[in-house]
């Protein structure tokens, strides 16, 4: 029997036709979690997980004079005790806060001998300023006025594919674009033109060909093609050439030439337009090379140099197109075999071979500082600053982060299995998302949509916090360093190097003029839940309210049991600012799940899954109004249910789960 959260003695009646299967969570338990992760004051500190503060704190920490003399490390940190209650912090107008202090040790290194020994190391507890704490209503308490940090939905980390949806150009073609967005660093976006070449952006500047950015990867030409293409191979025999034969590949084009097949029987005549009939038959014939004239082969593009046997000269580059003069030039050299590229106007678009050809860049230094040019405009570019740069951009911890999400959210976003993986980039992923565009544009695969559940993230409280806390370790970080030279000389302890100031100023302003921190809404104890359970689309690094349109602010239907789509304000924030789901709540990466009671063989069972929105378009899920049977079976010939974002009719031994409660898909007001 249910019981009241507040009074244990009072038994909560269900007037409901159907029984409760699941008890209506604690409805704060997202802002308090979110929190308790954050400060992990209750754990040892070998204990302690890599988030929150101690995560903040491994980021910036251990910090290195530039000599290599000296270095500042992180121990530990422990939070003490509030010197006033909650009460007496409203009636005095104060922060309800509690003292933080981190062990630093300094080591000094002897830099005589070639190996660094270590010459004298000294430990202390250094205050780093107040934190405030969470009361048990999830509220904080500031200067004496009780606050609520509101939840943000903001665009996860990953990578994205998209188009313009025509608007673009006045032609009104739908060009292609991806876009990899990382938790902290640059953003890289791939894009299409009207041309169908494929550009590059870094953080928004000038673009620039993508093959620029692969040859600063260090791919040569020939490699880029390997990477992108599938090739044939032609071979000179006599008056004529004879093609490896792929049967598959000759589909949809249209031969000047009649098609024999091994036996020499006419398979297709001249000019008319090879179908997969055609290319069956060839494959029940077994016709494995194929002779065709050297009409054929002007135009093809040479997938890989051709270099002459007997002096090693290069007679044609990788990507030169062939026409009779350069044959011409290639046969009498004696070449008798050549690798082109297998291109058509369907469904293998010769998009990366093309963009080599407007990419002026020779090789990968110029390729480099092509890219200074752009990041650094009006600085002289040396070759160490602009490897230095390059590195700094994509591939260096420090400046570059994707975060355990985006990297889950780019795996799954490139297709592969695995959902772990570096924090910053490889060339492979490079490759990987460039590949994926051309697929798309290609006609293979699906653009995302942005305002999916699974392509946004709640951040909370302790995360924001984390983030501001981490800002202010940076700023001490840059003091820390200019002293750390002086540490030996001086006989400096930590407390000497540190000072905190930045770091409580950074918290004092984020709770006290942020735009998620908000005097709390205390008209009533229902309006008090609400707003803490409000999540909030604005803020920074969010939306704002004049650019955002009617997408957005629109219900989506992965909205379904995760965020209400009633409760919304009138006027310019509408759609905006929404409420969490009664069951709803954040999962690990930040993504929203909702509970699904399990249903095997049409039998509803009291087992109860939370899915993502990410997991959820691949399973039929019916209605929690579904009639069932005493025994939890499915009754109706035809059950009303959700698959894949659309409302459908399907018999009762195709359901694979059930909503867990009529009101599961409104919020608690």
């Amino acid at each position: 029997m249910a019981y009241s959260f507040a009074e244990k003695k009072r038994i909560r009646k269900n007037f409901g036709r159907r029984p409760e299967v699941l008890e209506v969570p604690n409805l704060l338990q997202m802002q308090l979690d979110s929190y308790r992760r954050f400060l992990q004051a209750d754990v040892q500190a070998e204990r302690r997980d890599d988030v929150g503060l101690q995560a903040a704190f491994r980021s910036v920490f251990p910090i290195q004079s530039s000599t290599g003399a000296a270095a500042l490390e992180f121990v530990d940190y422990r939070l003490g005790r509030s010197p006033f209650d909650v009460k007496d912090c409203q009636v005095r107008g104060m922060t309800y806060a509690a003292p933080l202090r981190a062990r630093v040790r300094l080591v000094i290194y002897d830099k005589a001998g070639k190996n660094r020994a270590v010459k004298d190391v000294r430990e202390q507890e250094v205050y780093m300023g107040e934190i405030p704490l969470m009361t048990d209503t999830g509220t904080f308490v500031i200067n004496g006025t009780e606050r609520v940090i509101v939840s943000q939905l903001h665009r996860s980390p990953g990578v994205f594919f998209t188009h313009d949806k025509g608007k673009t150009h006045s032609s009104g073609k739908v060009l292609f674009s991806a876009r990899i967005i990382p938790y902290r660093g640059s953003w890289l976006d791939f894009e299409f033109d009207p041309k169908d070449l494929v550009y590059v952006r870094i953080d928004r500047r000038r673009k620039i060909p993508a093959t620029v950015l692969l040859r600063a990867l260090g791919y040569s030409v020939e490699e880029i093609l390997g990477l992108f293409f599938e090739s044939d191979t032609l071979r000179v025999a006599g008056d004529q050439l004879t093609l490896d034969l792929i049967p598959e590949r000759l589909r949809n084009q249209q031969l000047t030439f009649d098609l024999v097949d091994a036996d020499g029987k006419v398979i297709a005549p001249a000019g008319k337009r090879i179908s997969a009939r055609h290319t069956k038959q060839l494959e029940a014939a077994g016709t494995k090379q194929l002779s065709v004239p050297y009409e054929y082969a002007y135009g093809k593009i040479l997938a890989k140099d051709v270099i002459d046997a007997s002096s090693g000269e290069i007679l044609a580059e990788a990507n030169a197109v062939l026409d009779e003069e350069l044959l011409n030039t290639l046969r009498e050299a004696g070449v008798n075999e050549l690798s082109v590229l297998y291109v058509n106007d369907v469904d293998r678009g010769a998009y990366v071979s093309d963009t080599l050809r407007v990419d002026h860049t020779t090789g990968r230094q110029d390729a480099l500082v092509e890219i200074y040019h752009i990041m650094r405009p009006g600085e002289p570019p040396t070759r160490d600053a602009a490897e230095t740069l390059f590195q700094n951009l994509f591939f260096s911890s420090d400046l570059y982060d994707l975060s355990a999400v985006g990297r889950m959210k780019f795996n799954r976003g490139v297709g592969r299995a695995e959902t772990t993986g570096s924090g910053v980039l490889t060339p492979d992923d490079i490759v990987a998302v460039l590949r994926r565009l051309i697929d798309i544009k290609n006609g293979q695969g699906i653009v995302d949509d942005g305002d999916h559940l699974g392509n946004r993230r709640v951040r909370c409280v302790g995360e924001m916090i984390e983030n501001q806390f981490r800002i202010g370790l940076v700023r001490v970080d840059r003091a820390v360093r200019e002293r750390l030279s002086f540490a030996e000389s001086e006989g400096l302890m930590p407390q000497d190097l540190i000072n905190a100031k930045p770091v409580s100023a950074v918290i004092k302003e984020f709770f006290g003029s942020s735009q998620l921190s908000q005097f709390m809404d205390q008209v009533n104890p229902l309006s008090e839940v609400t707003h803490k359970r409000r999540i909030s689309a604005l803020g920074p690094g969010g939306l704002t309210r004049e650019r955002a349109g009617f997408e957005v602010r629109d219900v989506h239907a992965t909205h379904y049991g995760r965020v209400c789509p009633i409760e919304t304000p009138e006027g310019p924030n509408i759609g905006l600012i929404n409420s969490l789901a009664v069951f709803a709540r954040a999962n690990e990466y930040g993504f929203l799940e909702t509970p699904y009671r399990v249903v095997r063989d049409a039998k509803v069972t009291d087992e109860v899954v939370y899915m993502s929105a990410l997991d959820e378009p691949e399973y039929v899920i019916a209605q929690a109004s579904t009639q069932l049977g005493p025994d939890g079976s499915l009754t109706e010939d035809l059950v009303s249910c959700r698959h894949g974002n659309e409302f459908t009719m399907t018999t009762p031994d195709q359901v694979q789960f059930m909503d867990v409660s009529p009101r599961q898909i409104v919020s608690v007001a």
